[in-house]
């Protein structure tokens, strides 16, 4: 089969063999697959948890049919339409473990659509439901939300019942966009105000929850942006790994602040995370409440030329290719 490989000069295609399931996994005919930050780290050849390096298959979400199971394997058959996360997506066939798939659950949606959905579901609803403990009527704020992850954290926000959704974005066009996708209030977080237009969005207390996609620089103003007992969640750090933080404010505040990452999950924990997703918001996927726009459709053997899109970050949602 072909797929897109890490090789010593940067990333290519190559003939490699159609990958065996082992006994708790799905092997899957590749019909789209959709790119993530993580894939230009691991195309130019640096580790993303346990993948990485030259002979790696870059991409970690897709959708097509199910061609075999493992043994173990008891919810998928042959011919079943479905949406996975794992590795080596960027390929014409790829394996994923039976908890990382789900059924694409309507005929009408597209294999370019259901790729979309895969990461941004689990993530969000891990970050703002599981860790972030978001309430009818609570609110969020979600630093980078101009992204894929960033717009479906809006959305399930919004979905939950929050009363108030802020997004921040750097980008004067996408940040007036945010409205779309589920924003009372859209901010520039290089602003030097923004943490004051959230106290008096919030009536000088702060937001119940951050989710932060950036943090570096932004550390210590999402502090100050947090209610007294409020929660901040650690998803990305787009805007740098390091920074000053104040913990004298952080413990004024009380804030419960959480990091998160897939890296260091055990398999059990991402089926966990997964079945919690499927439990909670299946219901509006399947109802197309929970989509993601498509920035932009690739053909497969164009796929340098989609990683080099995602790299110029001018896209809104999501970057795709067709297989």
């Amino acid at each position: 089969m072909k797929a897109l490989v890490v090789g010593p000069n940067g990333p290519g295609f190559t003939e490699v063999p159609v990958p065996a399931p082992k006994p708790n996994e799905v092997l899957v005919r590749v019909r789209a697959c959709a790119l993530n930050r993580a894939d230009l780290a691991v195309a130019a050849g640096h580790r993303h948890g346990a993948s990485g390096g030259v002979g790696t298959v870059v991409g970690m979400e897709w959708a097509g049919e199910v061609v075999e199971t493992g043994s173990e394997v008891k919810a998928f058959r042959a011919g079943d339409r479905v949406m996975c996360s794992g590795g080596g997506a960027f390929a014409e066939y790829a394996v994923a473990d039976w908890g990382r798939v789900n059924p694409i659950p309507s005929s009408s949606m597209s294999f370019e659509q259901a790729a979309t959905l895969p990461v941004a579901l689990q993530t969000m609803h891990d970050a703002l439901i599981t860790h972030g403990r978001l309430e009818t009527g609570g609110s969020v704020l979600v630093q980078g939300a101009s992204s894929g992850v960033g717009l479906m954290a809006m959305k399930i926000a919004r979905h939950r019942g929050a009363a108030l959704v802020i997004g921040t974005s750097t980008d004067p066009g996408r940040r007036a966009r945010l409205a779309e996708f589920g924003a009372h209030l859209a901010l520039d977080s290089r602003d030097a105000g923004w943490v004051e237009q959230v106290l008096q969005a919030t009536g000088g207390r702060g937001v119940d929850l951050i989710v932060d996609q950036v943090s570096g620089g932004v550390a210590n103003q999402n502090l100050r942006a947090t209610r007294i007992l409020g929660r901040i969640v650690n998803v990305g750090r787009l805007g740098g790994t390091q920074g000053e933080f104040d913990f004298d404010l952080h413990a004024l505040r009380r804030v419960t602040y959480v990091g998160v990452t897939f890296r260091t999950r055990s398999i059990e924990e991402v089926r966990e995370i997964n079945a919690r997703m499927r439990a909670d918001l299946w219901g509006a996927v399947a109802a197309g409440k929970l989509d993601l726009p498509i920035d932009r459709v690739f053909a497969f053997g164009d796929a340098l030329e989609a990683l080099a899109h995602m790299r110029a970050n001018r896209h809104m949602g999501k970057v795709v290719m067709r297989v």
